[in-house]
């Protein structure tokens, strides 16, 4: 079956332009939302120096209350060209018994500018998930080391699967594993999400 270039994952070498402009969005984007943004912050793959990733720039602002940002969000974002999306869960790692209402989120997207795709997402400060995006991103940076097989797994297997939501399922356990070494690294050095 031919790949259908609207819904097949793309992932890309690292951009080292990826850091600055994450920055300059993270910059834009706490200005516009203040005073519900508590912080914004560049995360995902674009987020680590050397990791191929789809090239969609992933941005997370916590928030105190999701329904309140979507409602003070929802206008500033507009503006600034961000569609909200109707997914509101993320995935709840494998192994983890936690209630998935704990993982709920916002997301708004802008695509169709050039090098400026974006995901912005919103999550609960202190959820999981608002946790699990930093140490994902954390880990990576302090070990340079896994960058390079995690890497080749991604393209690989947006080569092998010509669907985004399949790309995604395939590669959620492999950030379960991702996260359960992480978790020990947290454990020993003390990391914490807002140190």
């Amino acid at each position: 079956m031919p790949r259908n270039p609207m819904l097949a994952p793309l992932v890309v070498d690292h951009d080292p332009t990826w850091h600055r402009r994450g920055l300059a969005l993270a910059d834009e984007l706490r200005s516009a939302l203040a005073p519900s943004a508590l912080r914004v912050e560049h995360i995902g793959s674009t987020g680590i120096p050397g990791m191929a990733a789809k090239p969609i720039l992933d941005l997370q602002v916590s928030v105190h209350d999701l329904d309140d940002a979507a409602r003070a969000f929802d206008g500033p974002l507009a503006d600034l060209g961000f569609e909200r999306s109707r997914h509101r869960h993320d995935h709840v790692p494998a192994g983890c018994d936690d209630d998935p209402e704990r993982w709920t989120k916002r997301l708004w997207s802008r695509s169709g500018r050039p090098d400026e795709d974006v995901n912005l997402h919103v999550r609960v400060l202190g959820s999981p998930n608002e946790r699990l995006a930093l140490l994902f991103r954390d880990w990576f940076r302090v070990h340079p080391e896994a960058i390079p097989a995690y890497a080749r797994f991604k393209s690989v297997l947006a080569d092998a699967v010509d669907d985004t939501g399949v790309y995604t399922d395939v590669k959620d356990p492999v950030v379960d594993l991702v996260i359960t070494v992480a978790e020990s690294w947290a454990a020993t050095t003390g990391w914490t999400p807002h140190a």
